[in-house]
């Protein structure tokens, strides 16, 4: 029997590509900078948590 977590880990879906992928699309609303993000994944998600205010630099 098949689990939604399992083929996400199989298909190379990953909580930072993830977590990205929807920081992406909720400031831009475009795919290809989705798919770019998503490609960088944690380096984006850090980036963007580093550069906003109230982020990780408080």
């Amino acid at each position: 029997m098949s689990t939604p977590r399992g083929d996400a880990a199989r298909a190379g879906i990953g909580l930072g590509s993830a977590i990205a992928v929807a920081i992406s699309w909720s400031l831009h609303q475009s795919i290809l900078w989705a798919i770019l993000h998503g490609f960088f994944s944690w380096f984006y998600v850090i980036y963007y948590a580093l550069t906003r205010p109230g982020g990780l630099s408080g």
